[in-house]
């Protein structure tokens, strides 16, 4: 068996019969426990009640945080002409057509976020295996494929987050840094459970939030109640 370093051991152990937990009872026991090296981010995940095998019960969306995410994200956008323009105008850190789509099709994927306007998709589409299984593809239904790039470019740097539910049906995202005030980090938790909520799909039957928990990168988990986290 592996051993437990002395810091996880210790998180471990501040965890104990601590569950269910108000959103701010929770973020302050994450925060006290965050003891990495750097500046943890804080993490939240939430069990729903949909099986997104069936297309009426897919959960996806995209929320910005009131407090921001705390990273750096690097954004490219897949444009040609005066859109590529207001892109790189934007802030975009990479931009381009066919040459970027070669480039990611060599293997070089170095963006969190891909934008593209709507009369490059057709390029785009042809890197749907790679791109797909990371969840960068972009998507109208998120406002990554648009004809407004210099907005789309703000909101990806801006805090903005996605998400889109997995097949257990499970929704993680990150929330913000250890190192952010926990009111804030509680503002950024009900802004992105609220989402989630008005995300709920007309296939959803019975409970859709069975269970909300946050956790720092590298510590453990606790449940947050989920009236808690719904509230403001």
């Amino acid at each position: 068996m592996a051993k437990v370093g002395k810091r996880i051991k210790a998180a471990r152990e501040a965890y104990v019969g601590k569950q269910n937990l108000t959103v701010e009872d929770a973020l302050e026991l994450v925060k006290a426990n965050a003891t990495a090296k750097f500046d943890e981010t804080i993490e939240i995940a939430m069990n729903l009640g949909v099986d997104p095998r069936h297309a009426d019960q897919m959960v996806r969306g995209v929320v910005i945080l009131p407090n921001g995410t705390g990273k750096t994200v690097r954004v490219a956008v897949f444009a040609r002409g005066p859109k590529a323009d207001e892109a790189k105008a934007a802030g975009a850190d990479i931009v381009g057509a066919e040459d970027l789509m070669e480039t990611i099709q060599s293997g070089k994927i170095e963006f969190d976020r891909c934008i593209a306007t709507p009369d490059m998709m057709p390029v785009v589409g042809r890197l749907g295996k790679i791109l797909g299984p990371r969840n960068l593809m972009p998507n109208p239904k998120v406002g990554t494929v648009t004809m407004d790039v210099a907005e789309a470019v703000k909101s990806a740097k801006g805090g903005q987050v996605q998400f889109k539910a997995e097949k257990a049906g499970i929704v993680h995202a990150g929330i913000g840094k250890a190192s952010f005030d926990a009111a804030k980090l509680a503002q950024n938790l009900r802004a992105f459970v609220d989402a989630v909520a008005k995300a709920k799909p007309t296939g959803a039957k019975g409970a859709y939030m069975k269970g909300v928990s946050v956790s720092s990168s590298m510590g453990p988990g606790v449940t947050v109640d989920v009236t808690s986290a719904t509230q403001g």
